[in-house]
């Protein structure tokens, strides 16, 4: 039963641009984070190793995901905020294990250069993240991900809204 089953700790990236956007993937996820046609848009998030600073983490899987390395410390959540992961029938996947994940969310601003962006490189054993992304409106996320996870979305939004301004 997947109620008994445990949260996988996670983190979640808002990187806001000098504009105050913020970096948006278009998901290639494979399960059991099914993403559903036009709810494919998320910000990007992943695992906490044991014993990981949530800020280093922030660093590791943005790197990871994005390429980008140039990327000043804005503020990081207190609180974890959960979802589960909606029923899956598909093959076994390296996250059936757990329920769902738990996340804390930190935020930074890009100081480098787009060139630094590299989405293409695969993920450790899986494949790229993101197909292609965008600077898109902070406030414009919740609608644009999943349904099972715009309540987490929407609390990020609150969150961090006072960086999706331009940067003084």
């Amino acid at each position: 039963m997947a109620s008994s089953l445990p949260y996988r700790p996670n983190v979640g990236i808002a990187l806001f641009s000098a504009e105050g956007r913020v970096f948006a993937g278009r998901s290639r996820s494979a399960g059991p984070e099914i993403v559903l046609p036009g709810f494919d848009w998320q910000m990007p998030q992943g695992g906490i190793d044991a014993d990981e600073d949530i800020v280093a983490a922030a660093r590791r899987e943005l790197a990871e995901e994005t390429g980008v390395t140039s990327a000043a410390f804005l503020a990081a959540t207190q609180d974890w905020w959960a979802y589960d992961f909606p029923a899956y029938a598909g093959p076994p996947h390296r996250l059936s294990a757990f329920r769902g994940q738990r996340q804390r969310w930190v935020a930074f601003r890009f100081t480098g250069d787009e060139t630094e962006f590299d989405i293409t490189r695969p993920n450790g054993d899986e494949p790229a993240e993101f197909s292609e992304w965008a600077w898109l409106p902070l406030a414009e996320m919740p609608e644009r991900i999943v349904p099972f996870k715009r309540a987490v979305y929407e609390q990020v939004v609150a969150a961090f809204a006072r960086f999706a301004a331009p940067a003084a």
